[in-house]
């Protein structure tokens, strides 16, 4: 067991390292524009494009690790993060440093998948859940680790040698990947059936056939997006203009959601690994509580109290490690040989809805906010921010959905079952 806690914590360390690449432009904005010469539209691009590269790879990563194993997709990802930071270090234009960005989302994607498969290997099913929340809790130190020493190394190193750093450190990330990380206890290396169209077609066919699978897709769906929406790009433009507060205590209001994260992560797995026939109610009570208390907020007349905004940023804040939830029904609905492929369906759903809100809520301000100004308003904002509604409403319509049907093909099983062991 302690050979598993060792692979465990290295497999960690590169997921952690992961988000700190995807996290590290977060306090380069300013000297991103000033360096590649390019307007706020242009500088929200790289974000944008990151994460729709890292939404689209999901599936492609999944297979690729159903093929041949976690430790070379994730060794090939900290390769190609360490390039990518490399090259967006040395980048001069903004053309070369969106490419640099693209193949960032790229590495990034090539490492939770990977985790997760290793926990499944590794570990007994009992501790799994558990694990798996923790995985994504500690991961989230990743982007705040990101804050202060790129800040530090920016203000004092300059930006080629702040990212070259940064690349730096993905060099020991994959060394250690190759030396402690095997696939299995037994293995160092596994592979699974040749990918053709015809095997990549029956994998994802079987995996999307089973209610399971698109259970935890739409619990993914519809736990992650308004987390992501607020600490990706909306939620401090929305507290200081929509709210009206002073930019420290919106960061303040910020960093709590963070918090919300680290604490409700390792609370949540405990309880589905407990009790894991209470996983769908679980996701419906979070949304409802995310729902009701952002209705609360929107409907405050005039700006809400301090107090409620607080416990907005908590419920959010929740509902990211509530996104893992779907990643347990992956792993009970699903063999072995292809529970890396349903991992990454599932993956893909709760950032997919997170670029839709996100780019909603721009077009909703835009529409609410006279001619080209960006001076948008608490009423704009009000009206971007209910942008969530239709995808709240979709996504609980789905996961009730499929939760029935989950259910009840649970009760076939059984019965036949039953039936054969009479028999």
């Amino acid at each position: 067991m302690r050979r598993a806690w060792i692979v465990w914590g290295v497999a960690l360390a590169a997921y952690l390292l992961a988000i700190f690449h995807r996290s590290s432009l977060a306090v380069a904005g300013l000297a991103a524009a000033e360096r590649f010469d390019i307007s706020a539209a242009q500088l929200a691009t790289f974000t944008m494009l990151q994460l729709l590269v890292y939404a689209g790879m999901q599936i492609p990563v999944g297979l690729l690790v159903d093929r041949y194993g976690a430790r070379s997709v994730m060794l090939t990802g900290a390769v190609v993060l360490t390039l990518a930071q490399a090259s967006f270090a040395l980048a001069e234009s903004y053309g070369a440093a969106l490419v640099a960005r693209v193949f960032v989302g790229m590495g990034d994607a090539m490492t939770w998948i990977c985790l997760l498969r290793l926990v499944v290997s590794w570990f007994p099913g009992r501790r799994v859940p558990l694990l798996t929340a923790l995985s994504g809790t500690f991961g989230q130190l990743g982007a705040i680790g990101a804050t202060a020493p790129m800040t530090w190394a920016l203000g004092h190193l300059g930006w080629a040698e702040a990212y070259l750093i940064a690349a730096g450190v993905s060099v020991v990330a994959a060394a250690a990947v190759a030396v402690v990380v095997h696939d299995t206890p037994d293995d160092r290396v596994q592979r699974g059936p040749r990918l053709t169209f015809a095997t990549i077609r029956a994998s994802l066919r079987a995996s999307w056939a089973h209610p399971g699978t698109r259970l935890g897709f739409w619990m993914h769906f519809v736990t992650q997006f308004s987390a992501t929406a607020m600490t990706l790009l909306w939620g401090f433009p929305f507290l200081v203009r929509g709210e009206h507060l002073s930019e420290g205590r919106a960061g303040l209001l910020l960093s709590l959601v963070v918090v919300a994260v680290m604490y409700s992560g390792p609370t949540i797995g405990w309880f589905i690994g407990r009790h894991p026939w209470h996983r769908s109610t679980a996701v419906l009570a979070i949304v409802w509580s995310i729902l009701a208390v952002w209705t609360a907020v929107l409907a405050w007349p005039g700006d809400a109290p301090f107090w409620l905004l607080v416990l907005l940023t908590q419920v959010v804040g929740i509902g990211g490690p509530a996104s893992m939830i779907g990643f347990d029904l992956a792993r009970t609905s699903n063999p072995a040989e292809r529970l890396a492929s349903a991992n990454g369906i599932i993956n893909q759903a709760g950032f997919s809805a997170s670029l839709v809100l996100v780019v909603a809520i721009g077009l909703v301000l835009d529409w609410r906010t006279p001619g080209s100004s960006t001076a948008y308003d608490a009423s704009a904002f009000r009206w971007a921010m209910c942008a969530q509604y239709p995808l709240w409403a979709l996504g609980l319509l789905q996961v009730w959905r499929y939760r029935r049907r989950a259910r009840a093909l649970i009760d076939r099983l059984e019965l036949t079952a039953s039936a054969r062991a009479e028999g």
